[in-house]
């Protein structure tokens, strides 16, 4: 299937407080935005380390509140951090919240601060990949049995590039891919991900490509386009979550 031109926005939840994402969240909603995401770790990746930050899915379900019409996710959720089937009737419960808009966004998890002050054990990347795999299948379960169900459609996103496991994973479980990179880099992973379907009898075009479109790629958004990316997302910081890149995004949809 054919995917329109959509564009997303990742407000990230650091380094500001609530009053200031939420403000974020609908100037987001008023320029245009299809998606609006944040993230999962418990402290800030860049700027100060000890800053301000904000859990995930509490977040997502005051944004579930706050919002009326993007699709609302995380870029993407830490699969160590939940149960999976825990995690399924969060997604499953915020997806109500939010008239059923919710993409549950999924990953390995990499971030060893966020395991090692919460208590989770960290392991190796193999280690964190097999219990991803081992917990799509368990949200997959859960949501066919949660009632009542979701009331969107809910897919399932996961974000990351490693060719012999994330994409496979992908190819098997999910309706949204997201990744990152340059055009070329993004455009490489794409092709393996398309491998991945012939391999295991899935049509590629039933996985939607999301990219995040960087400052430093602002001027390429028609390379990734023409390399199949069709979600474009841009990242957007606090405190002052400034949306310049998103507008410009907009247009460009627009223009289409």
């Amino acid at each position: 299937m054919a995917y329109p031109i959509r564009v997303g926005t990742q407000c990230r939840p650091q380094h500001t407080d609530y009053a200031g994402m939420r403000d974020a969240w609908l100037r987001a909603e008023e320029a245009g935005v299809d998606a609006l995401f944040n993230w999962d770790h418990f402290f800030p990746l860049f700027g100060d380390p000890d800053g301000p930050s904000f859990e995930c899915w509490t977040m997502l379900a005051a944004m579930a509140e706050v919002t009326e019409r993007p699709q609302i996710g995380a870029l993407v959720t830490c699969n160590s951090y939940r149960n999976p089937d825990l995690l399924a009737d969060m997604a499953r419960t915020v997806d109500h919240v939010s008239g059923g808009r919710v993409i549950l966004g999924i990953g390995a998890g990499w971030f060893q601060r966020d395991y090692d002050e919460y208590g989770y054990e960290f392991g190796t990347a193999p280690d964190r990949l097999r219990d991803l795999g081992a917990a799509l299948p368990r949200i997959r379960n859960r949501l066919a049995k949660l009632n009542p169900a979701p009331l969107g459609e809910l897919p399932i996103m996961v974000g990351g590039k490693g060719p012999k496991v994330t994409l496979r994973l992908t190819a098997e479980h999910a309706q949204i891919w997201h990744g990152f990179g340059a055009p070329e880099e993004w455009a490489a992973s794409s092709a393996i991900l398309d491998e991945w379907c012939e391999k295991l009898g899935r049509d590629p075009a039933e996985i939607e490509r999301s990219v995040t479109v960087q400052d430093a790629h602002a001027d390429r958004i028609d390379d990734f386009v023409k390399a199949g990316a069709t979600l474009l997302v841009a990242g957007i910081n606090g405190p002052e979550y400034d949306l310049s890149l998103v507008e410009r995004l907009v247009q460009y949809r627009d223009a289409q």
